[in-house]
């Protein structure tokens, strides 16, 4: 028995905005199964509506991908440049009767709806408004009437095996004989959708289910046209934490959004994958390479999805502190750089520091972003101090504060070298001689010197900040507590 032919998968967003979380996500489920598989993702770009379709959405969509690590085979597929053949795919369905040509005019259409409306019905089309003697179809070519060309609808019913909701059928007299090319010779979404995949022999068409009530027209449309059908996944819609569909206006729905947030991508694909999918047992926190292994259709989902920020961002400081750090690292530092925080210069300048603050911080953190908020004590020469970490840690009882951090700065100054090895023993003696935890002198201890109730171990952040940087943040801080009333 020879081993089946390995699948074509497409992806095909259409170009006139941002790569959409919903877009993202279909188009890594046909990336997963296309490399398990051994078979083939292409990219197709939706491009026939010229008025909305821009050279940006289209970079844009390419940058996402290839940000989420979504590599695609072959050139990409640009609808647009596939006119002439969608014209001709129209006038084949004349050719051998599933379609015909429609002369009616948009006046009458407008006025055959508005009696449709006065009698509260829905419009449909009646074919009989195009039935056209062959010598009156010649006399309105002749003359230059305008004209669509339509699709019959057969009787009967168009059924179809889909990989995620099995059976699904529609009655054929629920669908009207729909239009095919308008006027102007430009093909309509179902027409060129068909076209382009007998095209580019896809085997499987993966897509959200919004797209279900799309596949009974395109069925007809490949029998039609005598081509074998692909198989269709219809996968759930993403749904916000109200139960509604994404929004732009109140959600972050576009890809961009979250990586300029410090989300890395592969905990974005991570995330986006257990959106209508679950790889069974517990698992949830994936690398690439264990997504692909537990990647099957069969596990995919019928359901809507729930795109939960705080579980994206959890998944996301998981990613953070597990992915090597030769791979965080200089997405840590272009932020750093882009909100100001270094130079490139200073980062630069000693490198192995610089990495070992990033792996310090990457293991508090959820996001980039919090790990440039983190980074600011060790980095710049003024900070902010976090009102409720000062309260709590040092305004409770300011003499007993002061008390400590006196101690503690006589403690350092004394120490015989600014390394945690000396650190260390001097600051726990202190606690020891004066009866305390070693928490009741580290906790003030960070908040003065980074600002911050939560930082790496109190002697990676004095090396990290470094001895005079640390012994002048405590005199400014015993300065604080002398003047504050």
């Amino acid at each position: 028995m020879s081993a089946p032919t390995p699948p074509r998968l497409r992806f095909a967003p259409s170009p006139t905005g941002y790569l959409h979380v919903g877009g993202a996500r279909t188009a890594l489920f046909n990336w997963l199964w296309a490399r398990k598989t051994g078979g083939t993702f292409l990219l197709r770009t939706e491009d026939t509506d010229k008025a909305r379709s821009t050279d940006e959405s289209t970079a844009a969509i390419f940058r996402g991908l290839e940000w989420l690590g979504l590599d695609w085979d072959e050139d990409v597929v640009y609808q647009g440049a596939n006119v002439a053949r969608h014209k001709a795919d129209a006038e084949r369905l004349v050719e051998n009767g599933s379609a015909y040509l429609d002369f009616t005019t948009v006046v009458e259409l407008e006025r055959l709806r508005a009696d449709a409306d006065a009698r509260k019905e829905p419009f449909r089309f009646d074919r009989r408004l195009a039935r056209w003697t062959p010598d009156e179809i010649a006399q309105k070519l002749a003359a230059g009437e305008p004209y669509t060309i339509r699709f019959r609808v057969p009787d009967g019913t168009t059924a179809w095996d889909d990989i995620v909701h099995g059976r699904i059928s529609f009655d054929n007299k629920e669908i009207e004989d729909f239009i095919v090319l308008r006027s102007d010779g430009t093909p309509i979404y179902n027409l060129a959708v068909v076209s382009d995949d007998i095209a580019m022999r896809i085997t499987i068409v993966m897509r959200g289910d919004d797209h279900i009530s799309n596949t009974p027209k395109q069925i007809l449309l490949y029998q039609a046209l005598g081509a074998p059908l692909p198989q269709f996944a219809h996968v759930p819609m993403i749904h916000g934490t109200d139960g509604k569909k994404l929004s732009k206006r109140r959600d972050a729905a576009a890809v961009g959004d979250w990586e300029y947030k410090g989300i890395l991508p592969t905990a974005m694909a991570n995330f986006l994958a257990l959106l209508g999918w679950s790889p069974g047992g517990d698992l949830e926190v994936m690398m690439p390479e264990e997504m692909l292994a537990h990647f099957s259709l069969e596990r995919l989902h019928r359901k809507a999805a729930i795109f939960d920020t705080q579980k994206l961002e959890w998944m996301n400081g998981q990613h953070l502190s597990r992915r090597p750090l030769e791979e965080v690292l200089p997405r840590v530092t272009d932020a750093l750089i882009r909100h100001e925080v270094a130079t490139a210069e200073r980062l630069a300048a000693d490198p192995a520091w610089t990495a070992h603050l990033v792996d310090q911080l990457r293991v508090r953190a959820r996001t980039i972003e919090e790990v440039v908020t983190q980074a600011r004590p060790y980095l710049l020469d003024e900070i902010e101090y976090d009102d409720a970490a000062v309260a709590k840690a040092l305004l409770k009882d300011r003499a007993a504060s002061a008390d400590i951090l006196h101690a503690t700065r006589e403690a350092l100054v004394n120490a015989p070298a600014w390394t945690a090895e000396a650190l260390e023993p001097a600051l726990r003696t202190l606690a020891e001689s004066r009866g305390l935890t070693a928490g009741k002198i580290f906790t003030p201890l960070r908040v003065a010197v980074t600002g911050l109730a939560v930082s790496p171990g109190i002697f990676d952040v004095l090396t990290l900040i470094g001895r005079e940087r640390s012994l002048e943040r405590l005199a400014r801080t015993l300065d604080m507590l002398a003047t504050t009333t």
